[in-house]
Protein backbone atom coordinates (compact mmCIF):
# COMPACT_ATOMS: atom_id res chain seq x y z
CA UNK A 1 0.00 0.00 0.00
CA UNK A 2 1.39 3.50 -1.20
CA UNK A 3 0.69 6.14 1.40
CA UNK A 4 0.71 10.50 0.86
CA UNK A 5 2.70 10.40 4.03
CA UNK A 6 5.07 8.74 6.77
CA UNK A 7 4.82 10.09 10.48
CA UNK A 8 7.54 8.85 12.66
CA UNK A 9 5.82 9.40 15.81
CA UNK A 10 2.58 9.03 17.69
CA UNK A 11 3.00 11.64 20.49
CA UNK A 12 1.03 14.54 20.32
CA UNK A 13 2.96 16.35 17.43
CA UNK A 14 2.69 13.55 15.12
CA UNK A 15 -0.39 12.73 16.15
CA UNK A 16 -2.34 16.38 15.71
CA UNK A 17 -0.64 16.47 11.98
CA UNK A 18 -1.96 12.46 11.25
CA UNK A 19 -5.56 13.98 12.20
CA UNK A 20 -4.33 17.17 10.16
CA UNK A 21 -3.55 15.61 6.84
CA UNK A 22 -6.17 13.04 7.23
CA UNK A 23 -9.37 14.94 7.90
CA UNK A 24 -8.42 18.26 5.96
CA UNK A 25 -6.52 17.34 3.18
CA UNK A 26 -8.17 13.77 2.87
CA UNK A 27 -4.52 12.38 2.31
CA UNK A 28 -3.25 9.07 3.61
CA UNK A 29 -1.34 8.74 6.42
CA UNK A 30 1.15 5.98 8.13
CA UNK A 31 1.81 6.68 11.46
CA UNK A 32 5.27 4.29 13.09
CA UNK A 33 5.66 4.36 16.48
CA UNK A 34 8.88 2.41 18.17
CA UNK A 35 6.72 2.32 21.42
CA UNK A 36 3.92 -0.40 21.83
CA UNK A 37 1.66 2.37 22.52
CA UNK A 38 0.35 5.48 21.42
CA UNK A 39 0.70 8.87 22.97
CA UNK A 40 4.16 9.17 23.28
CA UNK A 41 5.17 10.66 26.74
CA UNK A 42 1.15 11.34 27.69
CA UNK A 43 0.38 7.63 27.54
CA UNK A 44 -1.79 6.45 30.76
CA UNK A 45 -2.87 3.12 31.12
CA UNK A 46 -4.59 1.66 34.64
CA UNK A 47 -2.27 -0.59 36.87
CA UNK A 48 -3.17 -3.76 38.39
CA UNK A 49 -4.85 -1.80 40.91
CA UNK A 50 -7.32 -0.15 39.01
CA UNK A 51 -5.60 2.86 39.37
CA UNK A 52 -5.18 5.51 35.92
CA UNK A 53 -1.25 5.95 36.11
CA UNK A 54 0.78 8.04 34.13
CA UNK A 55 3.94 5.63 32.80
CA UNK A 56 6.07 8.53 32.20
CA UNK A 57 5.35 11.42 35.11
CA UNK A 58 2.61 13.41 35.67
CA UNK A 59 0.82 15.60 32.63
CA UNK A 60 -1.23 18.10 33.25
CA UNK A 61 -2.31 20.03 30.11
CA UNK A 62 -2.80 23.79 30.76
CA UNK A 63 -2.87 26.60 28.36
CA UNK A 64 -3.43 30.40 27.25
CA UNK A 65 -4.59 29.42 23.70
CA UNK A 66 -8.05 28.65 23.03
CA UNK A 67 -7.24 27.58 19.73
CA UNK A 68 -5.44 24.58 21.18
CA UNK A 69 -8.25 23.61 24.03
CA UNK A 70 -10.99 23.59 21.54
CA UNK A 71 -9.04 21.46 19.21
CA UNK A 72 -8.28 18.98 21.53
CA UNK A 73 -11.32 18.94 23.15
CA UNK A 74 -13.24 17.62 19.57
CA UNK A 75 -11.33 14.22 20.70
CA UNK A 76 -12.37 14.78 24.59
CA UNK A 77 -14.40 15.78 27.22
CA UNK A 78 -11.88 17.77 30.17
CA UNK A 79 -11.55 17.31 34.08
CA UNK A 80 -10.98 21.05 34.71
CA UNK A 81 -8.02 20.13 37.72
CA UNK A 82 -5.28 22.87 38.86
CA UNK A 83 -2.38 21.61 39.55
CA UNK A 84 -0.76 22.19 43.24
CA UNK A 85 2.89 21.59 44.47
CA UNK A 86 4.55 21.83 47.37
CA UNK A 87 8.12 21.42 48.28
CA UNK A 88 9.83 20.15 51.50
CA UNK A 89 12.49 23.16 52.40
CA UNK A 90 14.14 22.55 56.46
CA UNK A 91 11.37 20.43 57.15
CA UNK A 92 8.49 21.84 56.34
CA UNK A 93 5.79 21.89 53.21
CA UNK A 94 5.96 24.82 51.18
CA UNK A 95 3.29 26.04 48.25
CA UNK A 96 5.83 26.30 44.79
CA UNK A 97 6.34 28.02 42.87
CA UNK A 98 7.36 30.13 46.18
CA UNK A 99 4.88 33.10 46.82
CA UNK A 100 3.23 35.00 49.97
CA UNK A 101 1.81 32.06 51.20
CA UNK A 102 5.18 30.12 51.27
CA UNK A 103 6.60 33.15 53.18
CA UNK A 104 4.32 31.96 56.21
CA UNK A 105 4.71 28.64 55.65
CA UNK A 106 8.36 29.36 56.01
CA UNK A 107 9.12 32.27 58.76
CA UNK A 108 7.22 33.75 62.07
CA UNK A 109 4.12 35.97 60.97
CA UNK A 110 5.67 39.13 61.93
CA UNK A 111 8.75 38.64 59.41
CA UNK A 112 6.38 37.29 56.69
CA UNK A 113 4.48 40.68 57.26
CA UNK A 114 7.23 42.45 56.62
CA UNK A 115 8.64 40.90 53.49
CA UNK A 116 5.69 40.20 52.18
CA UNK A 117 5.02 44.24 52.31
CA UNK A 118 8.38 45.05 50.80
CA UNK A 119 7.87 42.60 48.14
CA UNK A 120 4.63 43.96 47.25
CA UNK A 121 5.95 47.83 47.51
CA UNK A 122 8.91 47.13 45.17
CA UNK A 123 7.51 44.96 42.64
CA UNK A 124 3.94 45.28 42.51
CA UNK A 125 1.13 42.51 43.46
CA UNK A 126 -0.04 39.50 41.28
CA UNK A 127 3.65 39.47 39.19
CA UNK A 128 6.53 37.04 38.80
CA UNK A 129 9.85 38.54 39.59
CA UNK A 130 12.84 36.40 38.85
CA UNK A 131 14.97 35.36 41.89
CA UNK A 132 18.26 36.11 40.45
CA UNK A 133 16.90 40.22 39.76
CA UNK A 134 15.75 40.49 43.47
CA UNK A 135 18.79 39.17 44.46
CA UNK A 136 21.12 42.10 42.02
CA UNK A 137 17.84 44.99 42.65
CA UNK A 138 16.72 44.54 45.98
CA UNK A 139 16.98 47.72 48.05
CA UNK A 140 16.55 46.34 51.55
CA UNK A 141 18.73 43.20 52.93
CA UNK A 142 15.78 41.39 53.85
CA UNK A 143 15.13 40.65 49.87
CA UNK A 144 18.31 39.82 49.59
CA UNK A 145 18.28 37.23 52.17
CA UNK A 146 14.97 35.95 51.05
CA UNK A 147 16.39 35.51 47.42
CA UNK A 148 19.41 33.77 48.03
CA UNK A 149 17.43 31.78 50.76
CA UNK A 150 14.99 30.69 47.85
CA UNK A 151 18.02 29.92 45.62
CA UNK A 152 19.90 28.08 47.72
CA UNK A 153 17.17 25.87 49.49
CA UNK A 154 14.33 25.61 46.91
CA UNK A 155 16.15 25.89 43.17
CA UNK A 156 20.14 25.15 43.61
CA UNK A 157 20.29 21.72 44.80
CA UNK A 158 16.69 20.26 42.80
CA UNK A 159 18.40 21.78 39.52
CA UNK A 160 21.67 19.62 40.31
CA UNK A 161 19.80 16.64 40.52
CA UNK A 162 17.19 17.13 37.45
CA UNK A 163 20.44 18.13 35.60
CA UNK A 164 23.23 16.79 36.96
CA UNK A 165 25.06 20.42 36.58
CA UNK A 166 25.05 23.41 38.74
CA UNK A 167 22.81 26.56 37.57
CA UNK A 168 25.56 28.46 36.11
CA UNK A 169 26.66 25.33 33.89
CA UNK A 170 23.35 26.15 32.15
CA UNK A 171 21.92 28.65 29.66
CA UNK A 172 21.46 31.64 31.83
CA UNK A 173 17.74 31.58 30.28
CA UNK A 174 17.33 28.59 32.99
CA UNK A 175 17.97 30.29 35.95
CA UNK A 176 15.94 33.79 34.76
CA UNK A 177 12.87 31.49 34.97
CA UNK A 178 12.65 30.87 38.41
CA UNK A 179 10.27 33.38 40.15
CA UNK A 180 9.22 34.70 43.46
CA UNK A 181 5.57 34.48 42.21
CA UNK A 182 3.83 37.88 44.45
CA UNK A 183 0.46 37.19 44.34
CA UNK A 184 -1.41 34.55 47.25
CA UNK A 185 -2.29 31.95 44.68
CA UNK A 186 -0.61 28.98 45.09
CA UNK A 187 -1.29 26.81 41.76
CA UNK A 188 1.38 25.70 39.93
CA UNK A 189 -0.12 27.23 36.81
CA UNK A 190 -1.97 30.51 36.09
CA UNK A 191 -3.03 29.56 32.48
CA UNK A 192 -6.29 30.11 31.70
CA UNK A 193 -6.95 26.55 30.27
CA UNK A 194 -6.37 23.58 32.53
CA UNK A 195 -6.95 20.13 33.30
CA UNK A 196 -6.94 16.25 32.13
CA UNK A 197 -8.77 14.66 29.96
CA UNK A 198 -11.70 12.84 31.38
CA UNK A 199 -11.12 9.37 29.82
CA UNK A 200 -7.70 10.05 29.69
CA UNK A 201 -4.84 10.33 27.32
CA UNK A 202 -4.78 7.38 26.05
CA UNK A 203 -8.25 7.69 24.66
CA UNK A 204 -7.69 11.15 23.55
CA UNK A 205 -4.90 9.80 21.29
CA UNK A 206 -7.44 6.47 19.81
CA UNK A 207 -10.16 9.26 19.06
CA UNK A 208 -7.44 11.93 17.45
CA UNK A 209 -6.22 8.73 14.91
CA UNK A 210 -9.92 7.07 14.58
CA UNK A 211 -9.95 8.07 10.86
CA UNK A 212 -10.23 5.93 7.48
CA UNK A 213 -7.29 7.86 6.28
CA UNK A 214 -4.57 7.12 9.33
CA UNK A 215 -2.97 3.04 9.87
CA UNK A 216 -0.87 2.69 12.67
CA UNK A 217 2.10 0.62 13.13
CA UNK A 218 3.38 0.15 16.84
CA UNK A 219 6.36 -1.39 18.18
CA UNK A 220 8.34 -0.72 14.83
CA UNK A 221 11.15 1.64 14.26
CA UNK A 222 10.88 3.65 11.01
CA UNK A 223 14.10 2.18 9.72
CA UNK A 224 11.88 -1.05 8.81
CA UNK A 225 9.94 0.96 6.60
CA UNK A 226 11.77 3.63 5.29
CA UNK A 227 12.77 1.18 2.33
CA UNK A 228 9.78 -1.35 2.54
CA UNK A 229 6.44 1.03 2.41
CA UNK A 230 6.36 3.55 -0.58
CA UNK A 231 5.07 7.24 0.76
CA UNK A 232 5.46 10.91 -1.13
CA UNK A 233 6.53 12.90 2.01
CA UNK A 234 8.23 12.33 5.82
CA UNK A 235 7.04 13.88 8.94
CA UNK A 236 10.16 13.34 11.86
CA UNK A 237 9.33 13.74 15.17
CA UNK A 238 12.15 11.78 16.82
CA UNK A 239 15.84 12.71 17.76
CA UNK A 240 17.21 14.69 14.73
CA UNK A 241 20.66 13.95 15.64
CA UNK A 242 19.78 10.13 14.82
CA UNK A 243 17.91 10.95 11.72
CA UNK A 244 21.12 12.30 10.13
CA UNK A 245 22.85 9.11 12.15
CA UNK A 246 24.88 11.25 14.54
CA UNK A 247 26.86 12.98 11.98
CA UNK A 248 27.47 16.31 13.85
CA UNK A 249 27.75 14.19 17.19
CA UNK A 250 24.96 13.10 19.61
CA UNK A 251 22.66 15.91 20.88
CA UNK A 252 22.82 15.36 24.70
CA UNK A 253 19.59 15.14 26.89
CA UNK A 254 18.26 13.76 30.35
CA UNK A 255 16.70 10.86 31.23
CA UNK A 256 13.89 10.25 33.92
CA UNK A 257 13.61 6.50 35.60
CA UNK A 258 10.32 6.50 37.64
CA UNK A 259 9.45 3.99 40.32
CA UNK A 260 5.53 3.27 40.94
CA UNK A 261 4.65 2.37 44.07
CA UNK A 262 0.64 1.13 45.34
CA UNK A 263 -0.39 1.73 49.09
CA UNK A 264 -3.82 0.47 50.69
CA UNK A 265 -4.02 4.70 52.03
CA UNK A 266 -6.79 6.66 50.23
CA UNK A 267 -4.72 9.54 50.12
CA UNK A 268 -1.16 9.19 50.34
CA UNK A 269 0.16 13.27 50.25
CA UNK A 270 -2.16 16.29 50.44
CA UNK A 271 -1.40 17.23 46.99
CA UNK A 272 -0.65 16.15 43.26
CA UNK A 273 3.06 16.21 43.71
CA UNK A 274 5.51 17.29 46.10
CA UNK A 275 8.97 18.38 45.31
CA UNK A 276 12.27 17.25 47.40
CA UNK A 277 15.00 19.85 46.45
CA UNK A 278 17.01 18.86 49.14
CA UNK A 279 16.70 15.46 50.26
CA UNK A 280 16.79 11.83 48.46
CA UNK A 281 17.94 11.14 45.48
CA UNK A 282 14.45 11.45 43.62
CA UNK A 283 13.11 15.09 42.69
CA UNK A 284 9.59 14.68 43.60
CA UNK A 285 6.08 12.32 43.82
CA UNK A 286 3.35 12.39 41.87
CA UNK A 287 -0.18 10.87 43.72
CA UNK A 288 -2.25 9.79 40.27
CA UNK A 289 -5.15 10.00 41.83
CA UNK A 290 -5.05 13.66 42.92
CA UNK A 291 -4.79 14.03 38.86
CA UNK A 292 -7.67 12.21 37.46
CA UNK A 293 -9.90 12.20 40.21
CA UNK A 294 -10.35 9.14 40.31
CA UNK A 295 -12.36 7.30 43.01
CA UNK A 296 -10.95 4.01 43.97
CA UNK A 297 -9.57 1.62 46.56
CA UNK A 298 -5.93 2.48 47.66
CA UNK A 299 -3.36 5.15 45.58
CA UNK A 300 -0.45 4.46 43.44
CA UNK A 301 2.18 7.22 43.36
CA UNK A 302 5.50 7.47 41.88
CA UNK A 303 9.30 8.65 42.81
CA UNK A 304 11.01 10.15 39.70
CA UNK A 305 14.61 10.20 39.38
CA UNK A 306 16.66 12.26 36.76
CA UNK A 307 19.51 10.06 35.33
CA UNK A 308 22.04 10.53 32.28
CA UNK A 309 20.34 9.70 28.96
CA UNK A 310 22.22 6.63 27.45
CA UNK A 311 21.39 5.72 23.71
CA UNK A 312 19.64 2.66 23.60
CA UNK A 313 19.02 2.16 27.11
CA UNK A 314 16.62 4.62 28.19
CA UNK A 315 14.53 7.07 27.06
CA UNK A 316 16.05 11.21 25.74
CA UNK A 317 12.98 13.74 27.94
CA UNK A 318 14.67 16.88 27.95
CA UNK A 319 17.26 18.51 25.34
CA UNK A 320 19.80 19.92 27.72
CA UNK A 321 19.76 23.80 27.99
CA UNK A 322 22.82 24.79 26.79
CA UNK A 323 24.16 27.54 24.65
CA UNK A 324 26.73 24.94 23.12
CA UNK A 325 24.40 22.39 22.79
CA UNK A 326 22.04 24.32 21.08
CA UNK A 327 25.06 25.44 18.20
CA UNK A 328 25.56 21.68 18.12
CA UNK A 329 21.69 21.65 16.89
CA UNK A 330 21.57 24.37 14.21
CA UNK A 331 24.41 22.04 12.40
CA UNK A 332 21.21 19.43 12.35
CA UNK A 333 18.84 22.12 11.48
CA UNK A 334 21.13 23.12 8.66
CA UNK A 335 20.70 19.59 6.92
CA UNK A 336 17.38 19.60 7.37
CA UNK A 337 16.94 22.83 5.43
CA UNK A 338 18.69 20.86 2.33
CA UNK A 339 15.72 18.51 2.59
CA UNK A 340 12.80 21.02 3.02
CA UNK A 341 9.13 20.14 1.38
CA UNK A 342 9.94 16.53 1.26
CA UNK A 343 10.99 15.95 4.77
CA UNK A 344 9.62 18.32 7.65
CA UNK A 345 10.85 17.97 11.31
CA UNK A 346 9.04 18.92 14.29
CA UNK A 347 8.17 18.03 18.00
CA UNK A 348 10.13 18.07 20.91
CA UNK A 349 13.23 15.39 20.12
CA UNK A 350 13.45 16.83 16.16
CA UNK A 351 13.30 20.68 17.03
CA UNK A 352 16.09 19.80 20.35
CA UNK A 353 13.78 22.32 22.34
CA UNK A 354 11.48 21.33 25.24
CA UNK A 355 7.83 21.83 24.74
CA UNK A 356 4.86 21.38 27.31
CA UNK A 357 2.01 19.60 25.98
CA UNK A 358 0.09 22.35 24.37
CA UNK A 359 3.29 23.85 22.81
CA UNK A 360 3.56 20.63 21.08
CA UNK A 361 -0.15 20.79 19.96
CA UNK A 362 0.54 24.64 18.78
CA UNK A 363 3.57 23.64 16.81
CA UNK A 364 1.86 21.26 14.81
CA UNK A 365 -1.05 22.82 13.77
CA UNK A 366 1.27 26.03 12.72
CA UNK A 367 3.13 23.82 10.80
CA UNK A 368 0.19 21.86 9.30
CA UNK A 369 -0.89 25.83 7.92
CA UNK A 370 1.83 27.80 7.43
CA UNK A 371 3.89 24.99 5.81
CA UNK A 372 1.88 21.76 4.85
CA UNK A 373 -1.11 23.17 3.48
CA UNK A 374 0.82 26.09 1.40
CA UNK A 375 3.37 23.28 -0.21
CA UNK A 376 0.16 21.58 -1.91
Amino acid sequence: MKFDWLIVGAGFTGSVLAERIASQLKQTVLIVEQRPHLGGNAYDYYDDHGVLVHQYGPHIFHTNAQYVWDYLAQFTQWRSYYHRVLAVVSGKLVPVPFNLNSLYALFPPRYADKLAQQLIEHYGFNVKVPILRIRDTASSDDLKLLAEYIYEHVFHHYTVKQWGLKPEELSPSVTARVPIYVSYDDRYFQDTFQGLPKQGYTRLFQNLLNHPNIKVLLNTSYQEVMQEIPYQRLIFTGQIDEFFEHLHGDLPYRSLHFKFIHTEQEQFQAVGTVNYPNEYTYTRTTEFKHLTGQREYGSTYIEEYPQPYRRGENLPYYPIPRDEYRALYKKYEAEAEKLKGRVFFAGRLADYQYYNMDQAVARALSLFEKEIVRSG
